[in-house]
């Protein structure tokens, strides 16, 4: 049976620059579509949200210039919690996928403590 699930992912990136931006992104972005074999026509929506301390530009336009031209994409910002991860870049891929495949979330750089804190209850 085929189901909407999501994948999430987050790195951080070493500049507020649109550079650093583009580049944590976009290898975020293909590590979590690579381990987890998704195409393009899979994908329903992808949400990338930014701590507020990144705001050069917008993530999902590097994965727009990687040429994903026909899925819904948009970006939003975290909540400011004192003390989170900052330089951060949280990406919430929706892909249509069998419900029992069993998906990989993909936690870079600064973030990988990030995947403890989404697994506990």
């Amino acid at each position: 049976m085929i189901v909407c699930r999501g994948i999430r992912g987050a790195t951080t990136c070493e500049a507020n620059t649109r550079e650093s931006i583009f580049a944590a992104t976009s290898e975020l972005f293909r590590k979590m579509a690579s381990a987890n074999q998704v195409v393009e026509d899979q994908v329903a929506a992808v949400f990338f949200t930014t701590t507020q301390d990144l705001d050069a530009a917008f993530p999902a336009t590097a994965v727009r210039e990687m040429g994903w031209e026909h899925t819904a994409l948009m970006c939003g910002h975290d909540i400011a919690v004192p003390g989170s991860t900052g330089m951060c870049i949280r990406i919430l891929l929706l892909v249509n996928v069998d419900k029992s495949l069993d998906l990989v979330n993909v936690y870079l750089k600064g973030a990988v403590h990030l995947k403890e804190e989404a697994s506990q209850p």
